[in-house]
């Protein structure tokens, strides 16, 4: 491959790519709706479904507020599950606050997105640095499943 082509965007083998976008605030309420569609063709249904738009949201609202404006999320199936990536640009997570995720204070009004996200979900994994925050998260399309 020249060093000018572009990888392809393709995940690994099996992954079914369902969800690929930029996104600023004014996209957050198509996008929860379109997160919820992908997610249940990728075969979440109920309270898990909601539980992961849920989480979702959370972290589309945290890259607007908090990384700048502006993100990238991306949804796929694989395996017997849905996963997210949402991406941001923003300065990063200060390190105390970056690992673990811990719950707020009950009287605490904001700071409760990405313990939420980790709650509702399977799976959270987080990389943050300077140039950005990426968190993903992923939820089994059943509870049977390891």
């Amino acid at each position: 491959m020249r060093e000018d082509q572009a990888w392809p965007t393709v995940g690994v083998i099996g992954t079914r790519i369902l969800l690929s976008e930029a996104f600023d605030r004014n996209a957050i309420t198509a996008l929860r709706h379109s997160v919820a569609s992908c997610a249940a063709a990728g075969g979440l249904t109920g309270d898990r479904l909601d539980d992961f738009v849920v989480a979702v949201n959370e972290l589309l609202t945290n890259a607007v507020r908090h990384g700048g404006g502006t993100g990238r999320v991306a949804v796929w199936a694989e395996d017997g599950g849905v996963v997210c990536e949402v991406s941001d640009s923003g300065r990063g997570l200060p390190a105390e606050r970056a690992e673990p995720v811990v719950r707020p204070a009950v009287n605490t009004p904001g700071g409760w997105g990405l313990w939420l996200a980790e709650e509702l979900t399977d799976t959270f994994d987080i990389v943050t640095g300077g140039d950005g925050t990426t968190v993903r998260v992923s939820s089994r399309t059943s509870l049977s499943q390891p």
